[in-house]
């Protein structure tokens, strides 16, 4: 929590002026009282209220330094008159109070402007904005009474030592790990101009076809449009600006010019060509820096490529967003090349700064009695997976039916591998699929998508909850069956989770041929050198202060799976991209340095933009959410065919439509 001189946010109401700091009240929010390390904020001005850090703030330039930013978003945005006249009005009559020319009249031309907007601005950004002008206006009214009243200038205007340092972002912009400009997005289906769609997605996520379809779309649980009705279907919007680029053999569109290759001998080395590796190249390439990955498997793509099944993925798509960064002049790839100890010191001695992004490709064990991975019948997901993916998608290996077909199937997890794993075991022809998860329904939905485990359920596969192996029974090294404990929530006397019980008495045997584990998986850490002695978490993966992603040793980045664990793709890129920006400065200056927009991104992911609570209205309710063609159990069941087909153009343009486009502007003083 932040303590403030003086606070409207969200409803607060906390005044500590005159009072010595023993008894200031603190703000219930994690409001940026220290803008970065040794400035402290003076002020933080948005959409719903203000707050003040400083007893000396000059309120009246605060408010006309926020309006100045509203009137460049409005004139190019210009399309309502309330925001966009309103937008100059504001501006035009706080400067003139702020510069000692104003009058009351002026005062009250700007409450009745500021009222205007919040009932007839068609978005949000025009609605909200007059919200914390009009506190500062009555709860400072005596610094603008003395400008108007004595004709002199605020005591700041002429100042040039202050930073007023703004940022644009919406509810679900902010949710989003890669803080996708949703909204833009969105407008562009709406109005059907799909390049400035895509255009609107790559400036933040360089892989718009896999992320419109395989991404879990946290923005969806950020969504204003929840609060009314149910939320925008924001990620199948998504992949229509790349499929418009593609299925019109259109050129990469880049969210700008890409630079040509710098010629200052800059080099950097990124180990692992998955979502991170890809999205850290894509934005180091696009700067002209120097880029070489290396990836161990044959093929690029990482896991998406490998371990995401061609029904969810379609190569041919994914292979687009690859091409998208290959073809930039300043990266090279390397496939089949592993990087090992030795080899990680040699790329550290050879480049100026190494990115790791290798995945976590170990398969985790249930722990159960028994449990052996020489045994036959035991296999680990992700050579599962390896196996069906580099067969169906690059003809690689052989198909994994032969293992599978006519087999009984045993997968223990509860998220996106192990629903791959049933889902591409119905497809390689097992006869029963079975999934085993401790805990319920709701936990693997959460944990991956309604529409996934939705999808599994039709197909045949069968879940059963509250379950977990304790022992595995073979004869002569080959896989019988596995013994089931069952388990019961018992609730949590203290109010945390609730806990699971054993039900004794309620153990259960399950014969099968094939047991794939799905509980996690691990990073293979062996490719650090131990002398280095890197940092690590407790989860075993690289330790980075989670904000500009070095590791303990200088120059060695590190971003997605092998820093934080098995992750999302859109997580990935979101680590992968910021990553990238340090080190396009970092190579040159040595040091880590995050950007104004990086830090307002982080202090306004903290803040929370979105208000579960909030109870929104001037929108007509019950507009329905579309939905998307999915083909049928009959035509899917046996086939690797794309099971979302995606929205129709109608149905496009009748989704977004019902984007309210939530954008809000806020700023902190420093």
């Amino acid at each position: 929590m932040a303590k403030v001189v003086f606070s409207t946010w969200r409803g607060e109401s906390i005044d500590n002026r005159g009072k010595s700091r023993e008894e200031w009240e603190e703000s219930a929010f994690k409001l940026p009282e220290n803008y970065d390390e040794g400035k402290p904020s003076k002020a933080f001005i948005g959409w719903d209220g203000v707050a003040i850090f400083d007893e000396e703030i000059d309120a009246v330039r605060l408010a006309t330094e926020y309006a100045a930013t509203y009137q460049k978003y409005s004139e190019a945005c210009g399309r309502c008159a309330p925001g966009r006249w309103g937008g100059r009005i504001l501006y035009d009559l706080l400067d003139k109070i702020a510069r000692g020319e104003g009058s009351f009249a002026d005062v009250e031309h700007l409450r009745e402007v500021s009222q205007t907007m919040m009932l007839t601005s068609k978005c949000e950004i025009g609605r909200t904005v007059p919200k914390p002008i009009l506190d500062l206006m009555e709860h400072y009214k005596e610094q603008f009474d003395t400008c108007i009243a004595e004709q002199r200038k605020s005591p700041h205007y002429d100042l040039d030592d202050l930073n007023y340092i703004a940022k644009v972002t919406a509810p679900c912009t902010d949710m989003c790990p890669s803080h996708v400009d949703i909204p833009a997005y969105i407008e562009g289906v709406r109005d059907m101009v799909f390049t400035e769609s895509l255009e609107a997605t790559r400036q933040t996520m360089p892989l718009a076809h896999t992320c419109g379809r395989v991404c879990p779309h946290p923005c969806e649980d950020a969504c204003r449009r929840a609060n009314l009705d149910e939320p925008i279907s924001i990620m199948e919007l998504k992949r229509l600006g790349a499929d418009y680029e593609t299925d019109h053999h259109l050129g990469f569109l880049h969210p700008q010019e890409p630079k040509p290759l710098r010629n200052d001998g800059k080099k950097v080395a990124i180990v692992g060509a998955g979502p991170a590796g890809l999205t850290a190249a894509y934005y180091l390439g696009l700067e002209g820096i120097k880029v070489d990955i290396f990836e161990e498997l044959p093929v690029l793509g990482g896991e998406v490529a490998v371990g995401v099944p061609e029904y969810r993925m379609p190569i041919d798509k994914y292979n687009k967003d690859i091409e998208l960064v290959t073809s930039l002049e300043a990266v090279d790839v390397h496939t089949n090349h592993r990087v090992d100890a030795e080899r990680l010191k040699e790329l550290d001695a050879e480049y100026d700064a190494v990115l790791l992004a290798f995945g976590t490709r170990l398969s985790k064990k249930v722990r159960a009695e028994n449990e052996r991975e020489d045994m036959e019948g035991y296999w680990p997901a992700i050579q599962m997976l390896d196996q069906v993916n580099l067969w169906n998608k690059y003809g690689i290996g052989e198909p994994a039916s032969k293992k599978l077909k006519d087999s009984t199937v045993v997968c223990v997890g509860g998220g996106f591998t192990s629903m791959d794993v049933v889902r591409c075991s119905i497809r390689e022809g097992a006869k029963k699929v079975i999934m085993l998860y401790r805990r319920d329904e709701k936990t693997i939905i959460r944990n991956t998508t309604y529409e996934e485990y939705h999808e599994a359920v039709e197909e045949g596969v069968e879940f059963i909850f509250h379950a977990a192996i304790e022992r595995i029974v073979d004869e002569n090294n080959k896989l019988k069956k596995v013994i089931c404990n069952r388990y019961e929530l018992v609730p949590n006397p203290d109010g945390g989770r609730p806990k699971l019980e054993k039900i004794e008495g309620a153990d259960f045997e399950i014969e099968c041929d094939w047991l794939i584990p799905a509980v996690s998986q691990a990073a293979d850490l062996s490719i650090l050198p131990e002398e280095w002695d890197l940092k690590l978490t407790s989860w075993n993966t690289l330790l980075t202060n989670g904000r500009d992603y070095m590791t303990s040793r200088p120059g060695l980045f590190a971003a997605g799976d092998c820093e934080y664990g098995p992750m999302t793709i859109v997580n990935a890129v979101g680590q992968a991209k910021r990553a990238a920006s340090v080190i396009s400065r970092y190579i040159y200056d040595g040091k880590v340095s995050l950007t104004d927009q990086e830090i307002m991104e982080d202090h306004l992911n903290k803040l929370k933009v979105y208000d579960k609570n909030e109870k929104v209205t001037g929108w007509m309710p019950g507009i329905p959410r579309q939905e998307s063609e999915k083909l049928s159990v009959e035509e899917r069941r046996d086939n690797n065919r794309e099971v979302n087909l995606g929205f129709t153009g109608e149905q496009a343009i009748a989704e977004a439509e019902r984007c309210m486009r939530c954008y809000y502007i806020s700023m902190v003083a420093v």
